[in-house]
C-alpha cells in the first residue's frame, strides 16, 4: 500500500506550503513509503483529487485544498485530521497501516485491548480465547489462597498494638516539637512568596502577549486561504467557460 500525498508546488499561500512541508516531514521521519502528486502542474492530478475527496469532506465552496492524503484509492483525511491524528500517536491508524512493533501507537492498542478484553494477550491462545493451558493454584480458585499467611500476620497486628500505645505517647511530643519549627520555617518563607508571585504575573503578561500574536497569525492564515480559495473559484469559472 502507498500513501498518496496531493501537493501544490507552486502554491503562493504560506500557510499551504507549512502544512505540506509538516505532513512530507513527519511520513519521512516515520519512514513510510508515501509518493508526492501535484495538482499546480498536473491537471490529471487535480481533477482525481478533487473527486475522491468525499462530499462531506469538502469546504463550503466544493474545492478541497492542499494536501489531501490518501492510501492508495481509499481517503484518509486532511491536514487538520492529519495533525489530530498526529498529537494522539494514531497517525498509522490514521493511515489505514497497521503500527510497527515497540512503537507508542502499537503500545496504546495493547492497553486498549486489555481493557477492552479484560486479560493481557499473553494469556491467551491462538484463536483469542482464554489459555486454559495456565495453570491456578487450587488455594486461588477456592479462594482460600494465602489464608496461613493472613492468620499469621494478624496474630503479628495484634502484638504490635500492645507496644504501639506507649509509642503514641512519644509520637506526640515529637509532633509538637515539629510543629513549633514548621511555623517558624513558614514565617521565614512569606518574603520568597511574594517574589514567585510577582514572577507568576510577569509570565501571564508573556502568555498574553503570545496569545495576542498566535490570534494575529492566524488571521494572516485565514486571509491568505481566502486568496486561494478566491483563485480557485476563479480558475474552475474559467474552465467551465472554455468548454
Amino acid at each position: 500500500m502507498v500513501i498518496k500525498v496531493f501537493l501544490a508546488s507552486s502554491s503562493g499561500s504560506t500557510a499551504i506550503k507549512k502544512k505540506q512541508q509538516d505532513v512530507v516531514g513527519f511520513l519521512e521521519a516515520l519512514k513510510v513509503d508515501y509518493a508526492q502528486l501535484d495538482i499546480a502542474c498536473n491537471e490529471e492530478n487535480r481533477m482525481w483529487m478533487r473527486q475522491n475527496v468525499p462530499e462531506e469532506k469538502k469546504p463550503a465552496n466544493g474545492i478541497p485544498l492542499p494536501p489531501q492524503i490518501f492510501n492508495e484509492e481509499s481517503y484518509c483525511g486532511d491536514y487538520d485530521t492529519f495533525f489530530d491524528a498526529k498529537e494522539d500517536n494514531l497517525v498509522y491508524s490514521f493511515l489505514g497501516l497497521p503500527p510497527p512493533p515497540g512503537s507508542k501507537e502499537a503500545v496504546q492498542a495493547d492497553k486498549a485491548d486489555i481493557v477492552e478484553n479484560g486479560t493481557h494477550a499473553e494469556e491467551t491462545n491462538a484463536e483469542g480465547n482464554l489459555d486454559d493451558s495456565i495453570e491456578v493454584p487450587v488455594e486461588e480458585r477456592n479462594g482460600d489462597a494465602h489464608s496461613k499467611e493472613e492468620l499469621a500476620q494478624a496474630a503479628d497486628e495484634e502484638d504490635e498494638g500492645e507496644g504501639g500505645e506507649e509509642e503514641e505517647g512519644e509520637v506526640a511530643e515529637g509532633e509538637t516539637a515539629d510543629d513549633e519549627a514548621t511555623e517558624e520555617e513558614t514565617a521565614g518563607d512569606e518574603a520568597p512568596a511574594e517574589e514567585e508571585e510577582a514572577v507568576e504575573e510577569t509570565d501571564e503578561a508573556h502568555a498574553e502577549e503570545e496569545e495576542e500574536q498566535e490570534e494575529a497569525d492566524d488571521d494572516r492564515e485565514e486571509e491568505e486561504l481566502r486568496q486561494l480559495e478566491e483563485e480557485e473559484e476563479a480558475e474552475v469559472q474559467e474552465e467551465e467557460e472554455a468548454e
